[in-house]
C-alpha cells in the first residue's frame, strides 16, 4: 500500500515479539530510514538451521527510497544480517568506529568490505541520512560504544533507545549522563521506542565493576584450571576476567575464534589498552594447573565453540578434568537451556565444577531492569510508548511500566505493524508480510519454505522412495522397490518393505491400460499407494517419493 508522504512512520520487520533479528524501519517524505539489521540464532525448535534474520522484502523491494542503515552497536542481533542482506539493500551504513570494525571483519569474510559504503560516525554526533536530523546518544551495555538514536523531524522527534542499562561504574565507556536524557525530554520527545528485554526484572539491573570484584574472589578460591565462559562482544567482562585472572596469578588464554577476533576489534579502536598479551592455547600446557585461566567462547552451549569442544574432549590443545572449574559467567538466552545443559553435564562427567550465575554473582544483565525503564521516562516522557526488544510478557509488561510513568499512549505492535506517530493520533494504519529467512550453506531459505518444511518432514517422519520399472505400456519390467531410511530398517524390516513394495505393484498392475501410458496418473497411483502401505506398515504418515523409469 502507498503511504503518504507527510507521514511519520514506524514498523518492525524483526525484533518484536521475541529477542533478536532487530529490523527497524522508520518512514518520512518518501523515504526509509533502517536502524539495526541483526540475525538470531537455532535452538532445539529450528533444527539443522544455526542463524536466521528478518526477511527484508519490504525494504527489500522500496530500496530506491532507502536513504540509509543506522547500526547502534555491534551485537550481533543488531549487525549480524548486514553480510547476508545488505547485497538486496545496497544502501549507505553508519556506526561507530567500534561496531564498524566489527562489521568489516564480517564484510571481509563474504568479500564484501570494498563495497559497502561503510561512514564511521562519533557518539553523540549530529549527522543527517535523507529527511531524518539524527544524533547518537551514548549509553552503556555490555559492548563497546552503545547508543540510543534520536531522529528528529518537522513531525515530531522519536527516541530510539537500542540496547542500554543505566551503570554507574560501566568499566568501558562512560556512565550514562542523564542530562542529555533530560535535555531531550525538554525538547520534546513525540514517542519512545525502547528496549525490554529485562523489564520484568525489578530493581536495575547492576554494575560491571560489581561482576568484576566478584570474579577476582572467586576465581581466587581454585586451585585447579579455571575456565570462564562469556559473550565475546562483551569487552569489559572480557576485562573482567582477565583483570580477575592476573589479580590471582595467573596468566589467560583466548579460546575461540570470535574472542580472539573482538579482541581484536577492541584494541584496534582504542579498548583494552592496558591488557597483556594473552597465552596461546597450545602454550597453556607448560604452566601449572593454577597458573591459568582459559576465556572461552561457548556460553549458550553452541556445539562448535571452544567450550563445547572440552567439554567433548575434542579440543586439540586443552582439557578439563578432576579439580577444575568452569564458570558460566552469562545468562542463558531462551532456547538455550538444552544445549547449556548438555555442555554442563559433559563437563560435570569429567569432574569439572560448574559455577553459574544461579550459583555465584558472576553476571549482570547489558539491558535495564524495571527501574532504570521507569527511569528513563521519567527523564524523557515522550507522549508515545513503543515497546521492542523483547517477547510479548516483556512489552505487555512494559506497557504497564509506561502507563504508571504518566505516558499518554502505549502503542504495542507485533512485527508488520506499520504505526503513523503524525500527523493525527498515532495508530496502526497497514500490515506488510513478515517472516525469517535461514542461512543455508551459501543460501538464505525462507523458514516457512518448502525446503526447510520438508527436512522438518524428513526429521520426524521420514522419507521413502518407490522405484517403479515400467514398459512402453505400463507394464511392470520388473518388481518395485522401496526404500525407506530413517523409517523401516533395510535388514530388519525387510518383510515390511516386501508388502509395500507388493502394494505398489498392484496400483501399477491394477491401472487402466490408457493410464497406464500416462506417466503422471502412472506416478499418482505409485504414490498414493506407497503412503497408504506405510501408514499400514509403520503406523507414520511420511513423505514419499516415486521414481519412474520406462524402458
Amino acid at each position: 500500500m502507498k503511504r503518504k508522504s507527510g507521514e511519520l512512520l514506524f514498523l518492525a520487520l524483526g525484533g518484536v515479539g521475541e529477542i533478536g533479528m532487530n529490523l527497524y524501519l522508520y518512514g518520512l517524505a518518501g523515504r526509509w530510514l533502517m536502524v539495526d539489521l541483526g540475525v538470531t540464532f537455532g535452538d532445539d525448535s529450528t533444527p539443522m538451521i544455526d542463524v536466521m534474520m528478518a526477511d527484508p522484502t519490504f525494504i527489500r523491494d522500496r530500496r530506491d527510497e532507502l536513504a540509509g542503515l543506522v547500526l547502534t552497536h555491534a551485537h550481533e542481533d543488531h549487525l549480524g544480517a548486514v553480510p547476508y542482506l545488505w547485497p538486496e539493500l545496497r544502501c549507505p551504513v553508519y556506526a561507530t568506529a567500534f561496531a564498524a570494525a566489527v562489521l568489516r571483519r564480517k564484510l571481509a569474510d563474504v568479500g564484501l568490505e570494498k563495497e559497502v559504503p561503510l561512514t564511521e560516525v562519533r557518539p553523540g554526533e549530529r549527522f543527517r541520512v535523507g529527511p531524518f536530523d539524527l544524533e547518537l546518544i551514548p549509553v552503556t551495555h555490555s559492548i563497546p560504544e552503545p547508543n540510543a538514536l534520536v531522529l528528529r523531524t518537522p513531525l515530531g522527534t522519536i527516541l530510539h533507545t537500542g540496547d542500554w542499562k543505566l551503570d554507574p561504574e560501566p568499566l568501558i565507556g562512560a556512565p550514562v549522563d542523564e542530562a542529555r536524557f533530560r535535555r531531550l525530554g525538554e525538547e520534546g520527545v513525540l514517542a519512545m521506542v525502547c528496549d525490554s528485554t529485562n523489564v520484568l526484572r525489578p530493581g536495575e539491573s547492576g554494575s560491571e565493576a560489581e561482576v568484576r570484584r566478584s570474579l577476582t574472589e572467586l576465581i581466587g578460591r581454585y586451585r585447579g584450571r579455571v575456565a570462564v565462559a562469556c559473550f565475546a562482544t562483551n569487552v569489559a567482562r572480557v576485562e573482567s576476567v582477565a583483570k580477575a585472572a592476573l589479580a590471582n596469578g595467573r596468566q589467560f588464554a583466548l579460546v575461540g575464534r570470535s574472542l580472539l577476533r573482538i579482541v581484536e576489534a577492541a584494541k584496534e579502536t582504542g579498548y583494552l589498552a592496558d591488557l597483556p598479551p594473552a597465552v596461546g592455547p597450545d602454550q597453556v600446557g607448560s604452566l601449572p594447573d593454577d597458573k591459568v585461566l582459559l576465556l572461552c567462547t561457548g556460553c549458550q552451549g553452541e556445539p562448535r565453540a571452544a567450550l563445547a569442544r572440552i567439554a567433548a574432549g575434542d579440543h586439540p590443545d586443552l582439557a578439563l578434568g578432576e579439580g577444575d572449574v568452569a564458570i558460566f559467567s552469562s545468562r542463558i538466552i531462551p532456547g538455550n537451556e538444552r544445549a547449556i545443559g548438555r555442555v554442563q553435564n559433559a563437563l560435570v562427567r569429567r569432574g569439572v565444577e560448574v559455577v553459574t550465575e544461579k550459583d555465584h554473582f558472576v553476571h549482570v544483565s547489558g539491558h535495564p531492569a524495571r527501574d532504570e525503564v521507569s527511569r528513563l521516562y521519567e527523564l524523557v516522557r515522550p507522549r508515545i510508548s513503543v515497546p521492542v526488544h523483547g517477547e510479548w510478557r516483556h512489552l505487555s509488561e512494559h506497557a504497564r511500566v509506561a502507563e504508571e510513568c504518566g505516558v499518554p499512549q502505549r502503542l504495542l505492535v507485533g512485527n508488520g505493524e506499520m504505526i503513523r506517530f503524525a500527523p493525527g493520533p498515532a495508530k496502526v494504519v497497514d500490515h506488510v508480510s513478515t517472516g525469517r529467512l535461514a542461512v543455508d550453506g551459501n543460501r538464505l531459505l525462507p523458514l516457512e519454505g518448502r525446503v526447510v518444511r520438508s527436512r522438518y518432514r524428513l526429521m520426524y517422519g521420514g522419507i521413502a522412495v518407490a522405484t517403479v520399472v515400467v514398459d512402453a505400456d505400463g507394464r511392470l519390467a520388473a518388481d518395485p522397490l522401496v526404500a525407506a531410511p530413517g523409517l523401516l530398517d533395510g535388514e530388519g524390516d525387510a518383510p515390511r518393505l516386501a508388502v509395500v513394495a507388493e502394494q505398489v505393484g498392484a496400483a501399477v498392475e491394477g491401472l487402466p491400460r490408457s493410464l497406464r501410458r500416462d506417466d503422471d496418473a502412472l506416478r499418482e497411483a505409485a504414490r498414493v499407494a506407497l503412503r497408504r502401505a506405510l501408514l499400514r506398515e509403520a503406523g507414520k504418515r511420511t513423505m514419499v517419493e516415486v521414481h519412474l523409469v520406462r524402458v
